[in-house]
């Protein structure tokens, strides 16, 4: 369906500012997100994010008095049990380092817009481990997974893909058909029902559609207000302001204690952020002289585009490939060690591109294609740590979700970070590390299914500071 088509006929977008919303935000309230891959952070901006979780990281970033932190879980990549283990461990770090700050909590469990994770999983067990330490269950569970500005939006319930001026039912997309977290429902009620296996059914999960959003905030707070104890509310999203009119009826119901599982720009909306112009090169501090390091570990088709567009506007630039079928064989080492003494040359004179072979290996289930897919993401790590031993570089780029938490938290060995803010309207984050190794090494995080064919192009000439024409450091 042509986007036009589908919007046509609803009402006029409210005009509700993000100054608006940071009226009605109690200083004392906090989101704590917990991310389950780093991308979520590409929405906003002045942000801690941690990769760790003792208390003394939890009470440092509370301390910033920032009305959002987020927790880099990396969830997405572990299977059941290890996800629940960790948000369970999280949950119970968070709520005794904010009571001792004074400090409410709202949990937010930062999902793919793409709607692949550990749900309902994830959800269940922040519920109840909310319930356990607090004696009170969150009364409802929001399903907001839109982001407008990758074009992801939800309407009556069904969430969509858009691309080229076409609305396609994500459902009917290759998200849909992911080896882990695959699904065949559009609309997020029978979404739902499915990922609960029936659970919950359709008929009972509650959706906020569009036309009530854009009735106003008052009927959306009549419209929760109203609904069960532990109710599942698929929300609609077509702009930023119907999130905003969502965040606003939430903070006037703050004794309705609510979960949120969502996209990554809802939790911009629901703090009162302004949507945060690209970060300027100038603004971005750099410690060393080399090239730049990108990093591709995503196999979606829109990266494999984008990395195809970024070694053609740079034919000069060095590329490196890691065999897949070699970080998962016996000669995974001596691989490892050939292709970082060769990145690290090659820095020397000029940003160099790493990515793995485009051949996608999957196991015989689930289970087994994530454990690929996580020694994959080891290797890519490995092969991050030594070259940073050896050349540090100017900055790090890491496209996909496992490969940039795990390039991250492992190989950059980011404890604490600071969220500058997007590198492009909306989409990819860069941080600013904190401690440890990569402290001057600039960060971002681009996940895997975001962007057009040119956005890796637009980031790497940002940060390298240059056409791609020419190695760096040579006219």
């Amino acid at each position: 369906m042509h986007i036009d088509d589908l919007l046509a006929p609803l009402p006029a977008t409210l005009a509700v500012t993000a100054a608006d919303v940071r009226a009605e935000v109690d200083p004392a309230d906090v989101l704590v997100v917990l991310d389950d891959d780093p991308t979520g952070t590409q929405s906003v901006s002045n942000l801690p994010v941690l990769t760790r979780w003792e208390r003394a990281d939890l009470d440092a970033a509370l301390k910033t008095g920032a009305a959002a932190v987020y927790v880099l879980t990396n969830t997405r990549s572990l299977d059941e049990q290890g996800a629940a283990a960790r948000n369970r461990e999280i949950v119970a770090v968070a709520l005794d380092a904010a009571a001792a700050q004074g400090r409410r909590v709202t949990f937010v469990s930062r999902g793919d817009s793409t709607l692949r994770g550990h749900f309902p999983l994830e959800t269940d067990v922040l519920s109840a481990e909310v319930a356990a330490h607090t004696g009170c269950t969150p009364a409802l569970t929001l399903l907001v997974p839109a982001f407008p500005d990758a074009g992801r939006i939800t309407v009556d319930s069904v969430h969509y893909w858009v691309t080229d001026g076409e609305a396609t039912p994500v459902g009917e997309t290759p998200f849909a058909a992911d080896a882990t977290f695959g699904y065949s429902s559009s609309d997020l009620r029978d979404w739902v029902a499915e990922k609960t296996d029936g659970r919950i059914a359709a008929s009972e999960v509650a959706g906020l559609d569009i036309r009530t959003i854009r009735a106003g905030v008052d009927a959306v707070a009549a419209f929760l207000a109203a609904l069960p104890q532990g109710t599942v509310v698929a929300v609609d999203v077509v702009e930023e302001a119907d999130m905003r009119v969502v965040a606003l009826a939430l903070h006037r119901l703050r004794e309705k204690s609510v979960l949120l599982r969502v996209g990554p720009p809802y939790v911009r909306a629901h703090i009162g952020q302004e949507i945060a112009a690209p970060v300027r090169a100038e603004d971005i501090p750099f410690a060393h002289d080399r090239g730049g390091l990108v990093v591709v570990g995503s196999h979606v088709p829109l990266t494999t585009a984008q990395l195809e567009a970024l070694t053609a506007a740079r034919p000069n630039t060095r590329t490196i490939e890691l065999d897949v079928r070699a970080l998962i064989g016996s000669e995974r080492e001596e691989h490892l060690d050939t292709q970082a003494h060769a990145v690290a040359d090659a820095l020397a004179t000029g940003t160099v591109i790493v990515h793995t072979t485009r051949e996608l290996v999957t196991g015989a289930d689930g289970d087994e294609s994530l454990a690929i897919a996580r020694r994959v993401s080891s290797g890519v790590v490995d092969l991050v740590r030594r070259v940073l031993a050896i050349a540090p570089p100017r900055f790090v780029i890491a496209k996909g979700g496992i490969t940039s938490s795990d390039v991250a938290s492992e190989a950059l060995e980011i404890r604490r970070a600071t969220v500058l803010g997007p590198m492009l309207p909306g989409l990819v984050s860069l941080w600013q590390p904190e401690a440890g190794p990569a402290v001057g090494i600039p960060y971002v995080v681009f996940a895997g299914n975001v962007g057009d064919a040119d956005s890796l192009v637009t980031v790497v000439a940002t940060l390298a500071g240059d056409d791609g024409t020419h190695p760096e450091g040579q006219s």
